[in-house]
């Protein structure tokens, strides 16, 4: 109310302002008349005179309506007999049109559990899901599983033959032919020098050349090795077989006989998941991020299955909040044995703590200041002064959590506070 009363003055004072700004201009005019008569033009200045006389009257009587509306409505709304301030404390007078309009709450502990839904996506643990690519290019000669059959690792999905695997084939056998004849002459050298008959400079080299073969031989492998290959069976001739690297499910075959394929292909010819096992993805608001900490088991609801109550456990909150969403992620894991959620399913996630003993307070009755909350605390009969006050979320009803500032017995004004917020 009092920063009503001092902007109806400013008001007035801009106003004030206007008028003698006016009164200048037209004071120019007069002068201004005086020198067009002088000119004998007559008309111009009697026209101009009529205007100016109609402005200055429009101006004054519109301050005068101005000032007496808004004086009293001011009167009308505000009375400064219905309230007294006292230092930090506003003083409401009894049966005054402000005291009719407040409602009062005596805060006490209520039992409150905190709870949290957001939406999540089912997807795979990534160590248990394999995207199977072709090695080398070219063409699928056979396929060894269907759409859902189960396989354990190291087991043949489909058989190609390639350009590319015949010349990692010819070379590793290519190594072993030089490394034989190179472990022959090496061997032979190392009997002729004991014998007294050979070189020893000819046996250092048969011996470098030798220890060459060996790591050519061993990067041979190494490459072979990477198709699970049975080095003791292998044969020059011998089709590539594409193995799964784990154990799990065939959830995508895309294997068409006599396609041909290129290295390196994004697009996999055999997905295999691991599915007994996994992930609901969730996001949860920077600013909700109290809730999950500590917190171990949640409960997790499909639209396929609405009574089903799937248990998921917190497997890792995420370091860092996304920058467009303001969220941070969160991985649940949940046992899948029965199979209920699918990869790419859409999942209800409720994050829920132990029940516990809060001050809980009306929406209304909570303000919020340059830098704090408040609310308006009867610290006498109708007196009044503000107190800071912390929160922690909202319950079910909209109601706004306590956590700190206000004790128990403690009387607020939970109705009508905008008030008293006008008088401070």
């Amino acid at each position: 109310m009092v920063n009503l009363q001092i902007n109806n003055q400013n008001i007035r004072k801009s106003y004030l302002f206007i008028l003698f700004f006016f009164s200048f201009i037209n004071f120019n005019s007069l002068i201004f008349l005086f020198f067009l008569t002088s000119l004998k033009m007559k008309k111009i200045a009697f026209l101009l005179c009529n205007t100016s006389f109609v402005l200055l009257s429009v101006l004054f009587l519109s301050i005068t309506v101005f000032s007496c509306g808004k004086e009293d409505k001011y009167h009308q709304d505000y009375d400064t007999e219905d309230f007294r301030i006292l230092g930090d404390t506003i003083e409401v007078v009894e049966n005054s049109k402000i005291q009719k309009q407040l409602g009062f709450q005596e805060v006490f502990p209520q039992e409150f559990r905190a709870e949290l839904t957001t939406a999540g996506i089912v997807k795979a643990i990534p160590n248990k899901y394999a995207r199977i690519t072709p090695p080398f290019a070219g063409k699928v000669l056979k396929s060894y599983v269907r759409l859902g059959q189960m396989v354990s690792a190291g087991s043949p999905l489909f058989a190609m033959s390639s350009p590319d695997y015949f010349a990692a084939q010819k070379e590793y056998f290519d190594a072993v032919q030089e490394l034989k004849q190179a472990e022959r002459n090496y061997k032979r050298q190392q009997d002729l020098v004991e014998h007294g008959v050979g070189i020893k400079k000819e046996l250092e080299e048969a011996e470098t050349v030798y220890r060459m073969n060996q790591s050519a031989v061993s990067n041979s492998e190494s490459i072979l090795k990477v198709f699970n290959m049975n080095f003791p069976k292998i044969s020059l001739d011998q089709k590539l077989i594409v193995r799964s690297p784990i154990a799990g499910q065939v959830i995508e075959n895309f294997i068409v006989i006599g396609q041909y394929v290129k290295k390196d292909e994004d697009d996999p010819l055999v997905i295999v998941a691991e599915v007994s096992k996994v992930w609901v993805v969730g996001q949860i608001k920077e600013k909700d991020l109290a809730l999950a900490r500590g917190l171990e088991n949640v409960d997790i609801n499909i639209a396929s299955y609405p009574g089903k109550n799937i248990k998921g456990k917190i497997f890792h909150v995420g370091e860092s909040v996304d920058e467009n969403t303001r969220s941070v992620e969160v991985l649940i894991e949940c046992d899948n044995r029965e199979e209920f959620l699918k990869l790419g399913m859409y999942a209800t996630v409720h994050f829920k703590r132990e029940s516990e003993m809060k001050i809980i307070i009306p929406s209304e009755a909570v303000f919020q200041g340059e830098n704090e909350q408040f609310v308006f605390l009867k610290v006498g009969r109708d007196k009044f002064m503000r107190k800071s006050i912390h929160t922690e979320g909202t319950s079910k009803g909209g109601n706004i959590v306590v956590a700190s500032g206000l004790e128990q017995g403690d009387t607020i004004v939970s109705k009508g506070g905008i008030y008293l917020l006008d008088i401070k």
